[in-house]
């Protein structure tokens, strides 16, 4: 076993024999209530994650929820949209959506109490984050928060975070025997993957379009490159400035007219989320750790590296008209 795995079950005890003072379970129902108020739907989550980056730009992992939060809002509203409605039916769009909603309430209530602790910890100049195993987040965040708070080591922390969002929705989203069956093995998502019209973009005020497309989404391995490879994008010191200006002036309604506008579109092909999408209740199995006793991730730390333009305008804007094509040829058929 590795000294790096061997930390972990120094944690793994803690949760065991450390117990929760009556002061502790005050901030953890008050916390628990701040995360229920913040995660009800795509709009809340992607405006909770943003404030947060706002009050600690130390934890740079905040604002890229936010912006890939603003991609699954987009994601979502195409569904009910000019263009989708034509190609899918109101069964596979509602799966969809689904699949979206659910995969984003799991990160936000995985992730956002761990913001909070953290936000706690600074009020008390004191680490609090023992208290992570009250919201069913894994021993390895528990651990990557307790490096942290020593070394102060931002990139890695986002790496961790990048890692443990995406094993939260492995089990529970993309290996789920429902979303398996009717999402991920549709005739559907596999040819959305074969042509690549899934895309994760950064939009800047002039108009233009920065990010990766999404390959082999099942697979977490492939989902942490991603976010590992927007993270250095979104941070990138030729970039950054572009996306908080657009963070800053763009209110995130989950319409592609968000940056739409800054394209020179009018009318938005998209609705705003909250007028075609209900609230949805949630449930989640606590105790569940994807971080398994032995399981060494120390791989996917490694840095990632990017070749070819990160310039995705014309791309995507291509990709988009060939779905405005199909709709046209289903319409007419």
């Amino acid at each position: 076993m590795t000294a790096w795995n061997h930390d972990y079950d120094q944690f793994r005890k803690r949760r065991k024999d450390a117990a929760i003072t009556e002061a502790e379970n005050v901030l953890i129902k008050e916390i628990k209530e701040r995360v229920k108020l913040y995660n009800v739907d795509n709009i809340s989550r992607t405006d909770a994650y943003k404030e947060f980056y706002r009050a600690h730009s130390d934890i740079p992992w905040s604002f890229l929820a936010s912006m890939v939060s603003r991609n699954a809002g987009w994601n979502m509203t195409d569904l009910e949209g000019i263009y989708l409605p034509k190609l899918l039916s109101t069964s596979m769009r509602k799966r969809l959506f689904l699949t979206y909603e659910r995969a984003n309430w799991l990160i936000f209530e995985d992730a956002y109490p761990q913001l909070l602790i953290y936000e706690r910890s600074l009020q008390l100049q004191r680490p609090q984050f023992h208290l992570l195993r009250a919201f069913s987040v894994s021993v390895f965040m528990e651990g990557e928060w307790e490096r942290f708070w020593k070394n102060k080591d931002i990139e890695r922390l986002m790496t961790a975070q990048i890692i443990n969002e995406q094993y939260v929705i492995q089990a529970t989203v993309i290996e789920h025997p429902y979303f398996q069956k009717h999402v991920f093995e549709s005739l559907i998502f596999q040819l959305q993957e074969l042509f690549h019209f899934s895309s994760v973009i950064f939009p800047a005020l002039s108009g233009k379009l920065y990010g990766f497309s999404v390959h082999e989404f099942v697979q977490v391995k492939k989902r942490i490159e991603l976010g590992k490879k927007l993270a250095m994008l979104l941070f990138h010191s030729s970039y950054y400035s572009m996306f908080t200006s657009f963070s800053d002036k763009t209110v995130h309604t989950g319409s592609r007219i968000d940056y739409e506008q800054y394209m020179g579109k009018k009318e938005p092909d998209s609705p705003y989320l909250r007028d075609v999408f209900p609230v949805i209740s949630h449930h989640r199995h606590e105790n569940d750790d994807w971080f398994e006793k032995g399981m060494d991730v120390s791989a996917l730390f490694a840095p990632v590296s990017v070749k070819g333009s990160m310039d995705v305008t014309e791309w995507f804007t291509a990709k988009r008209k060939q779905i405005q094509l199909l709709a046209s040829i289903e319409t007419f058929l």
